[in-house]
C-alpha cells in the first residue's frame, strides 16, 4: 500500500472509530434511559451490542495503529471531528429508542459500506475487517427493527428523517395498536 493510500485509510478509520465510540455511549444511553412495559427486553437486547461494538472500536483502533496512524478515541476529538448530531432522545419509552436506534443504525451501516467500497482496491485488509462489522451492525438493526417493522416488511418509522421523527413515528404506531 502507498503512502498516501496508507494516509487515505487510517482518515477513513478515524471516522469509523468516531461512529463505532458514538454508537457504543449512546446504546449505553438507551440501555439507561429506556422505560415501559418492554423496559426488560429492549435494557438486556442491548448490553450484548454494547460489548460486540467496543471489540469492533478495539479492533479498528488498532487497525489504524498497524498502518502507523495514532488512534484518537478521547471525546473531545469525537466531537469536533464527528459529521453528525448528537443522539437526541432522553428517558423515553422502549418504541421510540428502537425507532430512533434504526436511525443511527442506519447511518453507521452506510457510512461503513461507503468504507468498505473506498477500501476495495487499496487494502483488502481493512475491507475485511468493516465487512465483518457490517455483518454484527446489519444483524443489530434487525434485532431493533423486529419491534418495529409490521409481519409485510414496512417499519413503522419510514421514512428516517431523523431520530426525533422516528421515535414519534413509532411511537404513534405503537398507540395505535391494542
Amino acid at each position: 500500500m502507498s503512502t498516501a493510500d496508507g494516509g487515505s485509510v487510517i482518515q477513513l478509520l478515524r471516522m469509523r472509530l468516531h461512529a463505532l465510540n458514538d454508537l457504543a455511549l449512546t446504546l449505553k444511553h438507551v440501555h439507561w434511559n429506556v422505560i415501559g412495559p418492554h423496559f426488560i427486553a429492549v435494557h438486556e437486547m442491548l448490553d450484548p451490542q454494547v460489548e460486540a461494538v467496543r471489540e469492533m472500536i478495539d479492533n479498528t483502533a488498532e487497525r489504524i495503529s498497524t498502518l502507523g496512524g495514532s488512534p484518537w478515541g478521547t471525546p473531545g476529538v469525537l466531537v469536533a471531528e464527528r459529521t453528525w448530531g448528537d443522539y437526541t432522545l432522553g428517558r423515553a419509552e422502549a418504541i421510540e429508542h428502537l425507532g430512533a436506534l434504526d436511525v443511527v443504525y442506519t447511518g453507521v451501516i452506510e457510512d461503513h459500506r461507503k468504507a468498505v467500497q473506498a477500501t476495495d482496491s487499496s487494502d483488502p485488509v481493512t475491507q475485511d475487517l468493516l465487512i465483518e462489522h457490517l455483518r454484527k451492525l446489519e444483524l443489530f438493526q434487525w434485532f431493533v427493527r423486529a419491534h418495529i417493522e409490521s409481519s409485510g416488511g414496512k417499519l413503522s418509522t419510514a421514512p428516517n428523517d431523523s431520530e426525533s421523527a422516528a421515535a414519534e413515528k413509532a411511537a404513534t404506531q405503537a398507540r395505535g395498536k391494542p
